[in-house]
């Protein structure tokens, strides 16, 4: 076979070589041992959490060892591309900050490497596929569909691995004048890598997290063409990272099946491998069977990132939990560094896991309350606000009409050595603050039980009568204790511990019956200081009110 001859019979339009490209995408001047990473999504249209942690390993890895991380997207499968996709991409990532030096950006795209869209790159792969070619490393498949679900037919009742491999690559020697007539006769063909594999060899490979790998070397004629023109991942992914000068693929471990396809691809173009760095899949609990499983876009809404944004999680507390799972000594640098930025953590790929990582919803809360407690009050409001703009115009509008009054909301207990930690997201948020609005106040809680109906009544009327806004804090709670005592209930909860057959209960279920009635609740911040902000008119209405139930 004439393999130069069977190269311009199938890319006659191809006049650049290899070497062209080297030159054009020179190896990037970096420090030793910097790191260049990328994401590489397929625009989809779901950007999920999986996303977003390796797409922060990746920023992290270059980052923390003054390298480069770049965005490609990977669009040639043209069917499962979403439009719009890639703006909600975008979008997505630098709300929870990310950012890239690299790559695709909503107005166009920036960086030598480029283009990073790898529909853009047709010429560039068919100039590398067609060098293969030349090496008789690669040859045209005329095979049908129907003709390669016989052979996946066959394979299955014979229990043979799929795929096409030795007697079914049916056309890896047809001769050049075969070749010739297809396609003069208009046959449609993909073009396939010829392995030379042997599955009774090994081959070893660095991963960054997993160590050394060693596995069968891969006997398949992968597609590395399709008949559009196009590539195919596998293909696609190995020329850009190498043109890209991609030192470590960051990705997630259901990819290891396809190293042995990746590395042969590398070594038969006579590039240096890039170091694998595979990550563990996001697991959960599930509550029916107390088993980890993989996190589920059917089954589980936390996945998607969509999620986090509409119920208004801080983004920079949902990023400070994915370093906790992603490096395993974050957490005790955080507490050793609390107030240090993230970016100065020695992140690196050794210290991310190997095995299944847990996802715990309920962490990422405790986390996010620790975040939220280092925010002013200012800061509350101003995300916020951007939340409700966004996913709540009812609420936006209310929020722009009282921002004096939220700041003195999101203001208590704010200071001081334990600052509240009981704030976790923004629709949470509203929630517990939502009762010093008479358009959201309701009764959330019931009265205490220690408190007959009576004496409900007879504390309010009471605390009406008596309650001024000009007392401080602890001329308020004398009168408070006042009613206690005068109603038979005793004013320390001690003593009501130590004999509670003498009183009917204590200050705590007083206070608590006025609770509920100036906020709709059992528990609040500092009710002296709720009732500052709220206003007499309001505490008194409120308490009215309340009277009547």
């Amino acid at each position: 076979m004439d393999y130069d001859k069977l190269a311009e019979l199938l890319f006659p339009n191809i006049t650049k070589t290899p070497e062209d490209y080297e030159a054009l995408y020179p190896e990037r001047s970096l420090p030793e041992g910097a790191m260049v990473t990328r994401m590489a999504p397929s625009p989809t249209g779901f950007i999920h959490l999986g996303n977003l942690y390796g797409a922060l390993a990746d920023e992290r890895l270059a980052h923390t060892t003054g390298g480069a991380c770049f965005l490609r997207i990977e669009d040639t499968d043209d069917k499962r591309e979403v439009e719009g996709a890639v703006p909600v991409l975008l979008d997505t990532l630098s709300y929870f900050g990310i950012t890239f030096d690299e790559g695709k950006t909503k107005d166009g795209e920036i960086g030598a490497y480029g283009p990073y869209t790898q529909s853009q790159r047709a010429e560039i792969y068919q100039t590398m596929v067609k060098h293969l070619v030349r090496q008789g490393k690669a040859y045209p498949c005329f095979m049908t569909e129907e003709e390669i679900e016989e052979i996946r037919k066959a394979q299955a009742e014979a229990k043979l691995d799929p795929g096409i491999y030795g007697a079914y690559a049916k056309h890896r020697d047809l001769s050049y004048e075969e070749i010739e007539k297809r396609i003069q006769n208009g046959e449609e063909y993909v073009i396939r890598f010829r392995s030379e594999g042997d599955p009774a060899r090994y081959f070893h490979a660095v991963d960054a997290i997993r160590g050394d790998i060693s596995m069968p070397e891969n006997v398949q004629d992968v597609v590395i063409l399709k008949k559009i023109g196009l590539p195919t991942y596998h293909f696609a992914h190995v020329v850009d990272d190498h043109l890209m000068r991609t030192t470590h693929v960051v990705r997630g471990e259901e990819w290891m099946a396809s190293v042995p396809i990746h590395v042969q691809l590398f070594d038969a173009m006579g590039w240096e491998r890039p170091i694998f760095c595979h990550n563990t899949v996001l697991m959960k609990i599930d509550e029916e069977t107390n088993q980890k499983r993989k996190l589920s876009k059917r089954k589980d809404p936390e996945l998607s990132l969509e999620y986090y944004k509409k119920l208004g999680y801080f983004p920079e507390a949902v990023r400070e939990y994915l370093m906790t799972i992603l490096n395993s000594d974050y957490e005790e640098w955080r507490l050793a560094n609390p107030e240090a930025d993230y970016r100065d953590f020695d992140f690196s790929a050794s210290k991310m896991s190997s095995s299944g990582t847990l996802f715990d919803l309920s962490k990422l809360n405790d986390v996010s309350k620790d975040v939220l407690a280092k925010k002013s009050a200012a800061q509350i409001l101003e995300f916020m606000l951007s939340w409700a703009e966004e996913y709540h115009r009812d609420i936006f509008d209310l929020f722009s009409a009282n921002k004096e009054k939220l700041l003195k909301i999101f203001d208590i207990d704010r200071g001081g050595e334990k600052p509240r930690k009981d704030l976790i997201f923004a629709e949470q948020i509203f929630g517990f603050m939502k009762y010093f609005f008479d358009e959201y106040f309701e009764y959330q809680d019931e009265w205490p039980a220690e408190v007959s109906a009576q004496d409900r009544k007879e504390i309010l009327t009471r605390y009406l009568q008596g309650y001024d806004p000009a007392d401080d804090n602890s001329a308020w709670f004398e009168k408070v204790r006042a009613i206690t005592a005068d109603l038979g209930y005793a004013v320390k909860p001690k003593d009501y511990k130590k004999n509670p057959e003498q009183y009917k209960g204590h200050v705590g279920h007083v206070s608590t019956v006025i609770r509920r009635a100036v906020t709709g609740k059992t528990n609040s911040p500092d009710l002296w200081t709720v009732q500052q902000i709220m206003g007499i008119d309001m505490v008194r209405s409120r308490v009215e009110k309340a009277m009547e139930q």
